[in-house]
């Protein structure tokens, strides 16, 4: 009935077709935010409590599919994580 949905569906869960890459589009850019999650003992719904940002925001972020983040977001992360910025994202050089 609702052919994008469908054709979501058909091109896999991440919504990916064949040959893409998972990191922000093919930027390059990769989320550290599992790694830095699990040192410090804290799950995705503890920090959406402290940062005020939606857990399926937090989601999409840590599955490398955002797009953009908000300087005030990445600094709220950054102050509950205590990290830097530079912990949280990386590039890939050989992109």
């Amino acid at each position: 009935m609702n052919a994008a949905r469908d054709r979501r569906r058909a091109e896999g869960s991440a919504g990916r077709r064949d040959g893409e890459v998972n990191d922000a589009e093919g930027t390059g850019i990769r989320c550290h935010l599992d790694e830095l999650l699990a040192a410090r003992g804290m799950t995705l719904t503890e920090l959406s409590r402290v940062v005020g940002v939606s857990v399926v925001n937090l989601s999409v972020l840590k599955n490398d599919r955002a797009r953009a983040i908000r300087f005030s977001t990445l600094h709220a992360i950054c102050a509950a994580l205590e990290c830097e910025v530079g912990d949280l994202l990386t590039t890939d050089v050989d992109t």
